[in-house]
């Protein structure tokens, strides 16, 4: 949690709370983690981070908008932002996939 806080301080961007959400509260097995964030005008952030080691692909895409949209019926609201950090390859088509839906890349 920390390397994405200290990430994201330093493109200016600071939390008032932060909570993380494990994967088994959603029913999801995938190992993701998940954060839900309040920012100092109270928007709401989905920030989510995967690490692995194999090329993120547009299945993956899908899976993390599923993923997504069993955190916004969780919270039972919608996230002003979407961010992913990323540490594997990302496939082209993945990456103009997130953009188009509004994802932010890190």
């Amino acid at each position: 949690m920390q390397i994405v806080v200290d990430s994201l301080r330093k493109k200016g961007k600071i939390y008032k709370k932060m909570q993380e959400v494990a994967p088994k509260e959603l029913g999801i097995r995938n190992k993701i983690k998940m954060y839900k964030a309040t920012d100092t005008t109270g928007y709401f952030w989905a920030i989510f981070a995967v690490s692995q080691k194999s090329k993120l692909l547009m299945k993956d895409v899908h899976k993390l908008e599923e993923i997504y949209s069993k955190l916004i019926l969780y919270f039972d609201h919608n996230f002003k932002h979407k961010v992913i950090f990323i540490d594997a390859p990302l496939c082209s088509k993945a990456k103009e996939a997130f953009k188009s839906q509004g994802w932010k890349i890190q």
